[in-house]
């Protein structure tokens, strides 16, 4: 009987976690939220961070920008921020606008405050094992692994995505748990047979339901990172979870699974900006 990894409830622990060490040790933080225009799926997204810091205890400050806003004026902005002691963390909801340059904007905020993990200096850090703010989504998924009992040391572990969000950073954390890693990406061959060998699978390609029982090995854990809408309106995975989920011995749903932890993540990266 396969294990189904809980996200919600895991994400809940960590809030929790953090709610109690914040209100203990009186830690005083604010996260800045940027929001560049006002696509529906970037709304749901700062509502619920905003959520979760008015749950822990610390503040938020929100700026919702319209879409003409110029790539001069939101890198003004992130100045501002940057040189604002009250703020402690500087998060700009992507995507932005075609007409700003994502790359600029990133790099501008200050790595102490970077709290997405997306800095090339906290890039760095992680490359090289120092400690420093790691990208929520992949940091959250080493926490769904970790406190679902599944070891990571010694593992075949396979991630098939390689961008700057999710797969390299996912690839670099799996390693810095003495995983042995493979990454593949749209242009890896025979990726049924190299993904056959994996005792843990992250899945982060994109395409709903791509990923079939012919993909897995018995007993394998598998996490999905995608996230889809359906013609009839559910959500769905990279991951077909219905044909895959007699063949795993643990495995997370879509929804309620790596989603719910990308943002208890950023709550704990925003608990560390403070120097905690």
């Amino acid at each position: 009987m396969a294990k189904i990894i809980d996200g919600k409830l895991i994400s809940a622990q960590i809030k929790d976690e953090l709610k109690e060490k914040v209100a203990k040790e009186h830690i005083k933080a604010t996260l800045a939220v940027i929001q560049v225009g006002n696509d529906p799926a970037s709304c749901v997204y700062v509502g619920n961070k905003k959520k979760a810091c008015e749950y822990i205890g610390i503040g938020s400050r929100s700026y919702e920008l319209p879409e003409e806003t110029t790539e001069e004026e939101l890198l003004d902005l992130v100045d501002r921020l940057n040189a604002d002691d009250e703020i402690k963390g500087i998060l700009v909801q992507l995507p932005l606008p075609k007409t700003i340059d994502e790359k600029k904007v990133i790099n501008r905020i200050s790595p102490d405050k970077d709290v997405d993990g997306f800095h090339p200096q906290s890039v760095g850090r992680l490359c090289i094992g120092e400690d420093g703010f790691v990208s929520c989504t992949p940091a959250g998924i080493i926490e769904l692994l970790k406190r679902s009992g599944i070891p990571i040391e010694g593992r075949e572990c396979t991630v098939i995505g390689r961008s700057n969000i999710v797969g390299k950073p996912m690839a670099l954390l799996l390693l810095a748990n003495n995983g042995t890693v493979t990454v593949c990406h749209s242009r890896t061959k025979d990726l049924k047979e190299i993904c056959k060998r994996a005792d843990i699978l992250v899945v982060a390609v994109g395409k709903p339901k791509m990923i079939t029982s012919e993909y897995i090995k018995e007993g394998a854990v598998v996490i999905d990172v995608g996230i889809h809408r359906t013609e009839s309106g559910k959500l769905c995975g990279d991951v077909d979870y219905e044909d895959v989920l007699p063949h795993v011995s643990a495995i997370t749903p879509v929804p309620g699974g790596v989603g719910p932890m990308t943002i208890a993540m950023l709550m704990v990266n925003c608990v560390k900006a403070a120097g905690f």
